[in-house]
């Protein structure tokens, strides 16, 4: 005997995603041409940057949308994990920008190019300003957790607004044309680091990982709790989508006529205390549990 729970309740506060991911691609064209008008790699660099950050906040608004289509008879689940997939697509894509870069600045560490630093201060202020605006546009809905994640991406496009802000400025006051190629090497290793988050992260749910934050242990003590809940066993916790987790588990209950309450306390509980909200639990009467909470 099985019990199911489909919690579809889900916070659907991705729609400003869209409109930020929009405005993030139009200035990091007129960025990524702004750094070729200016000879400024860094001015480049930064526009690499934020097009990497805003395939991530398309994702997120994917996954609102994916997260509404219900299952089907080909996908049980739903279409959630294409998320997952486009993380490490998007991942691959950041580190073949970060490759293509960084070759070039060391290039133009060897020979420096000469930079219009005014022009380039002027359009990468522009961008801290835009990248500002995104950040408040996010921060109404800084609960939910692929928000959070997104508002970490464009934390970053901040930063590297500042140190190519930072490099015009130098090159407009001194002329020291290197400090171009070191701002770009930095936010090279900016984007890298985000790269490699991002690919780990889809790779471990790829692999029906254990959702970073979340313990196995922590969770089978947590059902144990319930009243009329003698042990958990064959607990299995997976990512579904990036806002959705799934568990399914065998529960060894003292009496099957109390399982309906028991149910609905297990299912507030991991929902409560976890964020779960998809399960699967199979109530048993005797058993040897192979793991006992």
């Amino acid at each position: 005997m099985a019990e199911h729970h489909h919690h579809h309740g889900h916070d659907h506060a991705h729609h400003g995603l869209g409109a930020a991911a929009a405005v993030t691609v139009a200035f990091a064209l007129v960025e990524a041409l702004g750094g070729w008008w200016t000879s400024s790699l860094a001015l480049v660099s930064d526009a690499g940057h934020m097009l990497t950050d805003a395939a991530a906040l398309l994702l997120g608004a994917l996954a609102a949308w994916v997260a509404r289509r219900p299952p089907s008879q080909r996908h049980s689940y739903g279409l959630g994990r294409a998320e997952v997939v486009a993380a490490s697509i998007n991942a691959t894509v950041m580190l073949v920008i970060v490759v293509a870069l960084a070759y070039e600045s060391v290039l133009r560490l060897k020979s420096p190019s000469p930079v219009n630093g005014a022009v380039a201060a002027l359009i990468a202020a522009v961008g801290l300003a835009v990248n500002l605006w995104v950040l408040r546009r996010l921060a109404p809905h800084g609960h939910d957790m692929n928000t959070r994640a997104a508002r970490l991406h464009v934390i970053g496009d901040v930063l590297g607004s500042v140190a190519a802000l930072l490099s015009g400025a130098v090159i407009a006051a001194t002329g020291w044309m290197p400090i171009d190629s070191l701002v770009s090497l930095a936010i090279c290793v900016l984007i890298a680091v985000s790269a490699f988050r991002l690919m780990r992260e889809s790779l471990h749910a790829l692999m029906e990982g254990v959702p970073h934050g979340l313990s196995v242990d922590a969770i089978g003590a947590e059902m144990a709790r319930v009243q009329g809940v003698l042990s958990v066993h064959d607990l299995h916790v997976w990512t579904l989508s990036g806002s959705r987790i799934a568990l399914s588990a065998h529960v060894v209950v003292r009496s099957f006529g109390e399982w309906d309450r028991m149910l609905v306390d297990l299912q507030h509980r991991l929902h409560e205390a976890f964020g779960i909200d998809h399960v699967t639990l199979q109530p048993e009467s005797t058993t040897r549990p192979l793991v006992r909470y």
